[in-house]
């Protein structure tokens, strides 16, 4: 076990370029069940400071390992039940780094279909001539086979020598291994052709006539073709160059292929039929097949990530809190869809306005009805879906507010993409939550609370229908859902969650958690009240030693928070209260499997508002009287300029070795103990941008420099918003590294969702309503 884990570590180092001795924290990390977010935040030093992305890199590739491993070990069994393993063979299938070269290496002895050429050629007993053909040619006489039954003639025992031969030929490791070298060295391309029309033809134009180098194809091209060929649109093949096939010839037959005695020229062309036939008929498909898989995963690959990117940054735009808000799903026929939400989020109103399809009259007092909605609620901004008739509906907002309609409010608008939200609105999640709303009308809640807090809401919709991404459904599901729900759990991880008002949603995403565990949660707090501190998640039903671990410096426990829900709790639990603790008994009688309340203090911890883990408490108090502070100053000023005046005075690193803890540590304690009450990491990232007035896609000018904000990102470019209803197209080869920050030129296409943009428009297309747009500078 020890050398084989020596060589995972070897191999995984390897494969992702990271430090052996980080590679094997971070496999010691996984089997011991720890969660991406907890390593990146609370095992830094054993990590080597690395984020969540190359974290979950190294764990794909471990898991991919693991796999492999697996599968080597059932063909091992395989072939020694078959009676053909041997210590040389055993050794080979053990080294193999990947399932290409294990495929490789298997290939010879897998058990072949009956129906092709060489194994009718084996049945009919050519194999012995086959060898002879190699090892001595010259006692090789084919005419003698030809007596055999079910052979006329020698060109048919001829035929058959040739079918084995090549078979031999195209399941040999050494020659694979040659022919994939000479293609390395050769300009292999991907060509692709139209084939069949169809409703999506149009689409697919550019790839009518398209031909691209192997190693210079972009993954948004590949996934295309792949698309195009699935919809019978594109015929797509690979051009092997013709000296691949004249230089594997003569390799072939002057090298591997040739006999060891001397061979009569009908024997030496018999060979060379055979090699030929060999990289027509099967090394040449196994070649476009292993291109093609290769393509297909380095694209699959890019695509995830993108995907990854769009959705962690949608997932952290900043909250606009402490305002009420009015979410609209527009609509023509069946109207505009309006919930008015409180500054946390409660519903106090929902209507139907129909604002569109009706006569002046209409208009003008839905208008009214709007105008005293917005006054009776105090509310100020209008969040708009950017489904159906939401121009229009942006139009009349517009309209009404350059009238001044609602004096004395200054009311401001912004669009929303509400991808996910009608698919929300029936789920059982939706109904639970909002049960006597109709769902249209839950909808608009939807899109008024993504504007309010998006981390909260946007978790409860699946990452795959935020529209976020390009090409989802056509990468390996499996693959993409881990990825995403990776970057969901970093990031409710990372924010933090108060365990007291967050959504039973929100909470199975917490790092440790999991649907089961967070509907326990739920119940405790139903049942017993709002939790105290952290410790009192051990007497949660699921929530182990381990779970706590994972989970605990995620959680927050707000004192306002508390404060203010705790009498209102008090007072409607005082009747039952008052009855015998007659629940209480039931797990006394469960023999042991009750969780005993001795060692869970029944006071509020400061410290558990923080980021700081349960595990460091000791440092943070030892911190706290080194510097004469208390944890009832946490996020004071005061204790902010005692700490700044310590660490002046002595480095992070002196301090943490007076502590008897590391320098990581130490720097989240500091941050834990100096951040303000209610801190969010989310703070620093842009808000959604309100605005008073609407532009056309008709104003706009070739040259006309403008602000906006990405929308989407793809593999071919980024999707700004400019506020004329339609997103113009920056193509990636307009993103070059001089136009951005240096923080971002390390990723492959340095824009995501929510990043603020001045662009210049290269070209307007009204007809087919696209925009072309060139990146000047990212805002910061």
């Amino acid at each position: 076990r020890k050398k084989s884990d020596e060589t995972l570590v070897n191999v995984l180092s390897m494969q992702t370029c990271v430090e052996r001795w980080v590679c094997e924290n971070i496999i010691k990390l996984l089997r011991e069940e720890n969660t991406v977010p907890f390593m990146v935040r609370y095992r830094k030093e054993l990590i080597n400071h690395m984020d969540a992305d190359a974290v979950r890199d190294v764990q794909m590739n471990y898991e991919s390992l693991c796999s492999l491993s697996k599968k080597t070990q059932s063909i091992i069994q395989t072939l020694n039940k078959d009676g053909v393993l041997s210590n040389e063979l055993e050794w080979d299938l053990r080294s193999c780094r990947s399932a290409d070269e294990l495929d490789h290496v298997y290939s010879p002895y897998k058990k072949g279909s009956k129906l092709t050429k060489a194994r009718r050629a084996k049945a009919l007993g050519l194999e012995e001539a086959a060898s002879a053909l190699m090892d001595s040619p010259h006692t090789l006489d084919l005419s003698v086979c030809s007596c055999v039954k079910g052979l006329s003639t020698v060109e048919e025992v001829a035929t058959g020598v040739e079918n084995i031969l090549a078979d031999m030929i195209a399941k040999d490791p050494e020659t694979l291994t040659y022919v994939k070298t000479l293609c390395e060295r050769s300009s292999i391309t991907i060509q692709s052709s139209k084939q069949n029309k169809s409703k999506d033809f149009d689409k697919f134009h550019l790839y009518f006539d398209f031909t691209c180098n192997v190693q210079r194809i972009q993954p948004h091209q590949t996934l295309a073709i792949n698309r195009g060929e699935s919809l019978k649109i594109l015929s797509v093949k690979v051009n092997v160059p013709d000296r691949v096939k004249t230089d594997f010839t003569t390799w072939c037959i002057n090298n591997r292929w040739r006999p060891k005695t001397f061979a009569r020229g009908e024997l030496i062309a018999l060979i060379r039929n055979a090699v030929e036939d060999s990289f027509k008929r099967l090394i040449l498909p196994f070649l476009t097949r292993s291109y093609r898989t290769k393509l297909t995963c380095a694209a699959e690959k890019e695509s995830i990530a993108m995907f990854a990117r769009n959705l962690r940054t949608i997932l952290l735009v900043g909250p606009v809190r402490g305002c009420v808000i009015m979410g609209v799903d527009p609509g023509f026929r069946h109207g505009c869809k309006i919930a008015i939400l409180s500054q946390t989020s409660q519903i106090q109103h929902t209507d139907v306005l129909y604002l569109h399809n009706s006569g002046f009259a209409t208009r003008q007092k839905e208008a009214e009805k709007l105008r005293y909605l917005l006054l009776k609620h105090s509310c100020t901004k209008v969040v708009i879906g950017n489904g159906t008739a939401c121009r229009e509906t942006e139009s009349f907002f517009s309209d009404l507010i350059a009238r001044r309609f609602f004096h004395p409010l200054d009311v401001s608008y912004c669009i929303t993409n509400e991808a996910g939200a009608s698919i929300y609105s029936v789920s059982p999640e939706a109904v639970k939550e909002m049960p006597e709303l109709d769902p249209n009308l839950r909808s608009a809640v939807s899109i008024g609370r993504r504007v309010q807090d998006p981390l909260a809401e946007l978790v409860k919709i699946d990452p795959k229908h935020l529209g976020i991404g390009t090409y989802q459904h056509d990468v390996s599901s499996g693959a993409l859902k881990a990825s995403l729900d990776g970057v969901v759990q970093e990031c409710v991880s990372f924010v933090g969650v108060d365990i007291n008002i967050c959504s039973e949603m929100l909470m199975r995403h917490v790092a440790g958690l999991s649907a089961g565990r967070a509907r326990s949660i739920a119940e405790w707090r139903e049942q017993k009240g709002p939790f105290i501190n952290r410790e009192q998640l051990k007497l949660v039903k699921g929530v182990g030693p381990k779970s706590y671990q994972q989970c605990a410096g995620f959680i927050r426990l707000n004192p306002q928070t508390l404060h203010s829900i705790f009498f209102f709790f008090s007072n409607s639990m005082k009747a039952s209260c008052d009855q015998p603790a007659a629940p209480e008994e039931k797990p006394v009688a469960k023999k042991g499997k009750g969780k005993s309340t001795a060692n869970v203090p029944p006071s509020f911890n400061p410290l558990d508002q923080t980021c700081i883990h349960p595990e460091s408490y000791h440092v943070a108090q030892k911190f706290l009287a080194l510097v004469g502070g208390s944890v009832d100053q946490i996020g004071s000023a005061g204790l902010r300029g005692c700490v700044e005046s310590k660490v002046r005075a002595s480095s992070v690193e002196d301090l943490a070795s007076t502590l008897q803890t590391t320098p990581e540590t130490l720097k989240l304690v500091i941050d834990g103990l100096t951040q303000p009450p209610g801190f969010d990491i989310r703070q620093n990232f842009g808000q959604a941008d309100f605005k008073r007035g609407i532009v056309s896609m008709n104003d706009l000018r070739v040259g006309t420099v403008l602000t906006g904000r990405v929308d989407n990102t793809t593999l071919f470019g980024a999707f700004v918003d400019i506020g004329v209803g339609r997103s113009g197209l920056i193509h990636k080869s307009k993103i070059t590294m001089d136009k951005l920050p240096v923080s971002q030129r390390r990723r492959s296409l340095a824009l995501g969702p929510g990043e603020r943009v001045e662009v210049r428009v290269l070209d307007v297309d009204t007809e087919r309503g696209r925009i072309s747009l060139d990146l000047i500078r990212v805002l910061q």
